[in-house]
C-alpha cells in the first residue's frame, strides 16, 4: 500500500529531476524498468534517451539500461523533456464519500478504478475524480497522486483515506507508517482453511522472475503481518474471510493467501491463472479503517459495505451453498 522508492520528480527548465534511493522490493530490476515504472508521466523514449546520453547515475556513475539494480543503490540524474510533464485533469469518477471535513475525506472506491496515473492508465483514475471533486487537493503531496496516503490495486473496492491540506498528509502517511491505522478486509477465497482463524507472518518482495508479482521471501523482503478469519464456508468450495493486516506490503492480501492455499477467488496473478465465469474480478475488499483524526483527535471509522457485485455473490453462495459453519 505504501510506495516503496521514494521520489518526487521535479520539472526545472526543460529538465525532470530524479533521484530514488533502490528499496528491496526493487532489487534486480534492469535500470530502464526502473524508470519506467517510478515515472509514468514520462516516455520511454525520453528515459531510454536520458540513459543513454549518461545522465542518468547510479551511485554517481552514468550506468546502462540493462543494469540490475541492487537495494540501497541511488539513482540521479535529469530527464530532458520537449514537453512538460502529465498534468493531472479534474474528470468525473464516481466514487462513495463516507466522510469528510475540511482536512480529510474517506471514501468507498469503486472496483475497476486506478487510484493514480500511471503506465496504461493516464486518465479516468481516482485521482482524476478527486481533483474534480475538491481541486484543492491538486497542491497537496506528489502532484501525480495528490492527497493519496496509501493505495488499493485496481480491482479491490473498499475504504481509502485521502488527505486535504498538506500537514494532514504528512501525518496520515506517519499514521500509516507507524501502524496506527487498523486495516480491515473481506474476501472471498477459494476453498476453506482448516482452522477457523489464523496469522500469517511471512516477509512480501517482488517476485524473481516476474515482475508484476510479489511473493513470499525470506531474503530480501519486507515484513509483513496477516490475520484472517473465516466468517463463512460455502460447501468447501469458497470461504468468506475477514482479514486484519498489520503492515501494508504491495498485495500483501493476495500473496499471504495464495502462499497458505486459498487464493483470493478470481485473483487469476495469485490463484489458477485462469477467468473463473462467477468472478469478474477479484473479490477483494476494504471494509473498514480505524484511525485518530489528524487535527481533531477523535476516532475516524470509515467503514464500506460489500461492493454490490461481491455482496450478490455472498448471497448466491448463501442460497446455493449453504453457510456450513
Amino acid at each position: 500500500m505504501e510506495t516503496e522508492d521514494s521520489s518526487i520528480p521535479q520539472q526545472k527548465c526543460g529538465k525532470v529531476l530524479v533521484a530514488f534511493v533502490v528499496q528491496s522490493e526493487s532489487a534486480g530490476l534492469r535500470l530502464d524498468h526502473f524508470l519506467v515504472e517510478r515515472l509514468p508521466h514520462l516516455s520511454r523514449s525520453q528515459l531510454t534517451t536520458a540513459i543513454k546520453c549518461g545522465n542518468i547515475e547510479v551511485n554517481g556513475a552514468p550506468a546502462k539500461a540493462s543494469r540490475k539494480l541492487r537495494s540501497d543503490d541511488v539513482i540521479g540524474g535529469y530527464v530532458e523533456t520537449t514537453a512538460p510533464p502529465l498534468h493531472v485533469v479534474a474528470q468525473r469518477v464516481d466514487f462513495i464519500a463516507l466522510f469528510e471535513d475540511e482536512y480529510l475525506l474517506v471514501l468507498s472506491k469503486p472496483p475497476g478504478v486506478v487510484v493514480h496515473p500511471a503506465n496504461g492508465n493516464p486518465d479516468k483514475t481516482l485521482v482524476n475524480g478527486l481533483l474534480y471533486h475538491c481541486q484543492s487537493i491538486g497542491d497537496v503531496g506528489d502532484p501525480m497522486r495528490p492527497g493519496i496516503v496509501h493505495r488499493l490495486d485496481k480491482d479491490t473496492s473498499g475504504v481509502m483515506v485521502i488527505a486535504k491540506t498538506a500537514e494532514v498528509h504528512r501525518k496520515l502517511v506517519e499514521s500509516f507508517k507507524s501502524r496506527r491505522v487498523k486495516k480491515i478486509y473481506q474476501a472471498l477465497v477459494s476453498g476453506v482453511p482448516q482452522q477457523n482463524a489464523g496469522r500469517i507472518a511471512a516477509p512480501v518482495g517482488r517476485h524473481p522472475v516476474n515482475r508484476k508479482k510479489m511473493a513470499v521471501r525470506e531474503k530480501g523482503g519486507k515484513h509483513a503481518v496477516t490475520h484472517w478469519k473465516v466468517m463463512s464456508n460455502y460447501s468447501g468450495k469458497f470461504s468468506l474471510v475477514e482479514l486484519i493486516i498489520e503492515t501494508g506490503r504491495t498485495h500483501q492480501i493476495r500473496v499471504h493467501m495464495a502462499s497458505i492455499g486459498h487464493p483470493v477467488a478470481g485473483d487469476t496473478l495469485y490463484g489458477p491463472g485462469k477467468a473463473y465465469p462467477l468472478f469478474a474480478r477479484q473479490m477483494l475488499h476494504s471494509s473498514q479503517l480505524r484511525f485518530e483524526h489528524p487535527v481533531t483527535g477523535h476516532e475516524i471509522v470509515g467503514t464500506a459495505p460489500l461492493w454490490p457485485d461481491m455482496e450478490e455473490l455472498v448471497f448466491h453462495f448463501e442460497q446455493s451453498l449453504g453457510d456450513d459453519l
